[in-house]
């Protein structure tokens, strides 16, 4: 973990919903946590847990009927959520940039990715076109794309998912924003690609001293870049704590539940996964305590009446799960 302890990003009871024909559908519940310079949180959690909600929210890109109700996002001591539309513009791609999903879908088609790189630098930054020109293909060079004065004067379409991932990279730190959010940025790519991509993100991490929130469903990408871990089910954090917490010393039965339906590579021969059973929440009406009892084999009585508290287990090792909370409490 980096030994800059300047606090970046705060997060306080953050709550997000969307409302529906159906109903308010509570995709984020209440989360907190604190981000620093130079640190790399990551924020796992099955399909639907929340994890991108979250991230839009920090951009300010979430759309209707979706709605921030509650709590504070604060970056470098503003409120982001008091922010308006010029204030969201300037933050975007500056100070806080963002890695999306699909590659293919962000990119504009009908502009070369040069042009597109370059227009993300000259809206922030007071730059020529020469200055702009060369900024693009040093950029490109950084994100491991050969050729780049080549590269630069192509569509996304004439480009690989690999190739357009790492334009992606580029566009997102062209500017040299304050703090990184890679939305899954590896899951439509081959494991070669992919941790190519890793290894380039660690680089240019040790390189600037960004910070980054990484969200993703894959543990195994988590061990290899994180210094810490979040993990989301049903719009709220149930742990968090170090990469060695969660992996080594983890406490809520949804974390064990994920650690044991992953492949080992040290595993027998032969060895079934053990999956979670029964299915994630219903947003639209979730349960009256823990979201996880339906599904949890630990599940007590008070689990299905009364939400679990935080107990704070050490060394910001922090976990929500009644069969963790002190006997006199």
């Amino acid at each position: 973990m980096s030994e800059n302890r300047e606090l970046l990003l705060s997060v306080k009871d953050l709550r997000v919903s969307f409302f529906t024909h159906a109903g308010e559908v509570k995709a984020v519940g209440g989360i907190s946590y604190d981000l620093h310079r130079g640190e790399v949180m990551g924020i796992v959690g099955e399909s639907g847990s929340g994890k991108s909600v979250e991230a839009y929210s920090i951009m300010g890109l979430l759309q209707s009927p979706g709605r921030v109700i509650g709590g504070s996002i604060t970056l470098d001591g503003e409120n982001v959520l008091d922010y308006n539309k010029e204030q969201l513009q300037k933050m975007r791609g500056n100070r806080i940039s963002m890695i999306f999903q699909n590659p293919m879908t962000c990119l504009n088609p009908v502009y070369t990715v040069g042009n597109q790189i370059a227009e993300a630098l000259t809206a922030h930054k007071n730059v020529s076109h020469a200055d702009a020109r060369a900024a693009v293909i040093e950029m490109l060079k950084l994100v491991g794309i050969p050729n780049p004065e080549k590269r630069m004067k192509q569509y996304p379409h004439e480009l690989s998912g690999g190739m357009r991932q790492r334009v992606m990279i580029a566009l997102a730190l062209i500017c040299e924003p304050d703090l990184l959010i890679a939305d899954e940025p590896t899951t439509a790519l081959d494991v070669t690609i992919q941790a190519q991509i890793l290894e380039l993100m660690k680089d240019v991490q040790k390189k600037t001293q960004m910070a980054i929130i990484f969200i993703t469903h894959n543990l195994g990408v988590v061990a290899d870049i994180c210094d810490r871990v979040s993990v989301m089910y049903a719009g709220k954090i149930v742990e968090t704590g170090s990469v060695a917490d969660i992996f080594y010393r983890p406490r809520h039965p949804y974390t064990l539940g994920l650690l044991a339906s992953m492949p080992r590579v040290d595993a027998q021969e032969y060895e079934r996964l053990v999956p979670i059973e029964g299915t994630p929440v219903d947003m639209l009406n979730p349960p009256p305590g823990c979201a996880f009892a339906p599904r949890c084999e630990k599940c007590m009585n008070i689990c299905i009446k009364a939400d679990p508290p935080e107990t704070d287990l050490g060394d910001g090792h922090i976990v929500n799960c009644w069969m963790e909370v002190p006997r006199d409490e």
